[in-house]
């Protein structure tokens, strides 16, 4: 069993376990506040239901997390950050994080560019800085991983590929499109290990498929030097690179971002879209309104629809 799929076991446990205290038939809680049948502290009952059902959430997030080797820090606040310039040149919209830059200091060419609220701009300050060292973090993180496959030498146009990590020992080549298909994870994560540079052929692309509702901000590119995404590239995930980033002219970055530690990024009339903030996945929403739901009921639909949704937890986990 994957790591991702004891996530989903482990959250379809706890959320089975909450539902079946929300229809006050679980230990302790039901001792508390049911006797001879008849249920007290009605309204104590559903203050302390609507407290389980936020934590549920909030162990979710938690969980998700900890399922993920990769963690950007603060640096996934910034959908651009560089070590000595940012330079715009056009109306490129950074959308979802930051623009910013350190220990350099000069971020130019806004406007015409924009950064979309309430985002805005850190030049050489502690935000930045910080944002640095966390990406530092994040992509010896990304470089010390276990290739699952070796792609040097090929180019990753026309490939359909399964979370993984992969690794090329110099130079990555996109011609075309790359398919990243998740297979129906949410939280199945791409790595790919660069050892020098990667360039993209112009309208090439990269798609992810069968993922969540953002899959491109499980996708990570550690480059061992430079980036350059040609004319008119759709490109997905996180690039991490040692030195410089180039997005030329009309190029986007789909739910990632462009992380520059020593050297530039340099933007012509881009749209960057980082990952935005962090909501409840659709189990745990699900959860929470059929929680809110079943506290109407009556005691006897409540334990009836506790058992039926343990049942179908219980048949998923054993797939």
């Amino acid at each position: 069993m994957t790591d991702h799929h004891r996530h989903s076991v482990a959250l379809s446990i706890f959320h089975t376990v909450t539902v079946l205290i929300v229809a006050g038939r679980f230990g302790t809680l039901r001792e508390a506040y049911i006797a001879d049948g008849q249920p007290k502290g009605g309204s104590k009952m559903r203050i302390v239901t609507l407290v389980l059902l936020s934590l549920t959430s909030l162990v979710s997030f938690a969980v998700r997390s900890l399922a993920a080797p990769i963690t950007l820090g603060t640096a996934g606040n910034f959908a651009v950050l560089a070590g000595t310039t940012v330079t715009n040149t056009g109306p490129s919209v950074i959308d979802g994080g930051h623009v910013g830059v350190s220990p350099g200091s000069a971020i130019t060419g806004f406007p015409p560019g924009s950064v979309v609220p309430p985002y805005t701009f850190h030049a050489a300050d502690g935000v930045a800085l910080q944002a640095q060292n966390d990406l530092t973090t994040a992509y010896n993180a990304a470089a010390g991983l276990a290739p699952t496959q070796n792609l040097t030498g090929q180019d990753l146009g026309g490939l359909t590929l399964l979370p993984g990590v992969y690794f090329f020992s110099s130079s990555a080549q996109l011609t075309g499109t790359l398919t990243l298909d998740a297979q129906g994870d949410p939280d199945a994560q791409f790595v790919f290990q660069i050892g020098s540079t990667i360039t993209t052929a112009s309208n090439s692309s990269v798609v992810t498929i069968n993922g969540g509702l953002m899959p491109g901000c499980d996708v990570f590119w550690q480059v061992g030097s430079s980036a350059t995404l040609g004319t008119g590239t759709a490109f997905e995930g996180h690039i991490m690179a040692l030195t410089s980033i180039t997005m030329t002219t009309g190029a986007t970055l789909l739910d990632g971002s462009a992380l520059a530690r020593n050297g530039a990024v340099t933007l012509d009339s881009n749209t960057i879209t980082n990952c935005a903030e962090a909501v409840p996945e659709p189990t745990t929403a699900c959860i929470l309104l059929v929680g809110v739901a079943i506290l109407g009921m009556p005691r006897s639909r409540r334990l009836a629809w506790g058992r039926r949704l343990f049942w179908r937890a219980l048949a998923k986990t054993n797939r």
